[in-house]
């Protein structure tokens, strides 16, 4: 296959002489001695049968390289095309044949292709040379959690009818033009949508909003039987298929969303927040509560950092669970990779319990200290109060980490759509990070 065949470096790759130029420069040649990473790339294009485009193709190592870029620099797939013809460092990092100059779709369909669990076998790749080089041991760790943003507006439940309109007055509008379906009649409701959601964001009063979003709720089922009256009009084609499997894969959904606003608004109930749905275009993004903060709406990720700095691990959690219900998962992957326990750690006072302290002892940690005691006394977390201060100290550090991952790295918000996506994005940033972060600790 094309994919498997490896580039070369060239006399002709320049990179600049600054900073970002010699940071390039340290990451590519870490690359250049990881020959596994382009075969686990090249598997995953592969499984996803993704089309070789264009007389060259782009191979699996230009694909790594660039999707690191992406994420080094936090551009868009048309930011990331002009740079690869515009730099030279860009050229000479994404190792791209002089001739190439690949389109921003098809370095979304190719980079889209890497899976989060390749992602993560790069980072403990990069990890696994921390190690040898004595930059990551993994003796003294520290946990904490935050969240990730979906790529969603803030739900209501208007909103939510709104965007179901919507879709279905575009499923009906394609369904036009398919064989079959001219001769389907049907009303469009969309602008009735939007008034009726702005009528209900100003007005005030239970009754009057009730009988806005009775109107609403009326022209969404409207549209949805519709769609269902489309579904029986067109005709068997492959179109027709691919139209019918958008109907199935919405029509749940829009049906959630109805059945959602009527027990809340007109039988006075109330939604329990794991069975909300929250978006028709993100389904799988979890309703995040932290503290006394604002709701966030996407995904609670449990992150531990090293002494160095770099991330050694990251769960993508399900659903909203309490920071000490995910410690002790934490512990096990951190000694599942790097094969003993840590002399020290140190989490955030959500993962502070008795049971939690327990285990960690348990496994062998020397010293185990919470940011908050909640009811933990310092002389059976750590050998003394001083090592107690300098430990909270430490886990301060992971503050620094994730406020840099999101700032510099795209971490605060997900730009990429579906939940696998949600996770190759947020390992692909983990990576960048790691990579740029181990390049500079290196040549230090």
């Amino acid at each position: 296959m094309r994919y498997e065949r490896i580039i070369q470096a060239s006399i002709f790759d320049l990179f600049a002489d600054h900073q970002m130029g010699r940071e390039l420069r340290a990451m590519s040649q870490w690359l250049d001695g990881q020959g596994d990473l382009v075969k686990w790339v090249a598997a995953d294009l592969c499984s996803k049968v993704v089309k070789e485009t264009g007389r060259c193709g782009l191979p699996a190592e230009a694909v790594l390289r660039c999707g690191l870029l992406k994420q080094y620099r936090q551009l868009s797939y048309e930011e990331l095309a002009f740079h690869l013809e515009d730099s030279s460092s860009f050229r000479a990092f994404a190792r791209l044949p002089l001739s190439l100059r690949p389109q921003k779709s098809v370095l979304q369909k190719t980079i889209s292709a890497v899976r989060a669990g390749t992602w993560e076998k790069i980072n403990q790749a990069v990890l696994a040379s921390a190690l040898q080089r004595r930059i990551e041991t993994g003796a003294r760790i520290r946990i904490d959690s935050t969240v990730t943003d979906a790529l969603m507006h803030a739900p209501t439940d208007s909103s939510l009818l709104v965007d179901a309109v919507r879709v279905m007055g575009r499923l009906l509008q394609e369904a036009a033009t398919l064989p079959g379906g001219q001769a389907l009649s049907w009303r469009d409701h969309r602008r009735l949508a939007r008034k009726r959601a702005l009528a209900i964001q100003y007005s005030r009063g239970k009754h009057r909003k009730a009988a806005l979003y009775r109107d609403l709720i009326a022209a969404t089922q409207a549209m949805v039987a519709a769609v269902q009256r489309a579904d029986l009009c067109l005709t068997p084609s492959p179109d027709a298929q691919l139209w019918r499997c958008q109907a199935e894969h919405y029509l749940p959904l829009v049906e959630r969303v109805i059945a959602q606003t009527k027990r809340r608004v007109i039988d006075g109930e109330a939604d329990q927040f794991l069975c909300k749905l929250v978006s028709l275009f993100e389904p799988h993004a979890d309703i995040i509560v932290k503290g006394g903060r604002d709701v966030q709406y996407g995904h609670k990720l449990n992150i531990t950092s090293g002494r160095s700095g770099l991330i050694l691990d990251v769960v993508i959690e399900q659903g909203n669970p309490a920071d000490t219900a995910c410690f002790g998962i934490m512990l096990d992957r951190h000694m599942a990779l790097y094969t003993k326990p840590p002399r020290q750690a140190a989490a955030d006072g959500g993962y502070a319990s008795n049971d939690n302290l327990r285990r960690a002892k348990d496994l062998g940690i020397e010293d185990m200290a919470f940011h908050k005691k909640c009811g933990l006394k310092i002389e059976d977390m750590v050998k003394s109060r001083w090592v107690y201060r300098k430990l909270r100290n430490f886990r301060a550090g992971i503050e620094g980490n994730i406020s840099c991952l999101k700032r510099a790295y795209g971490l605060s918000r997900c730009t990429w759509r579906g939940l696998d996506h949600f996770r190759s994005y947020v390992w692909s940033s983990i990576v960048a990070y790691n990579l740029a972060l181990f390049a500079r600790l290196s040549s230090a």
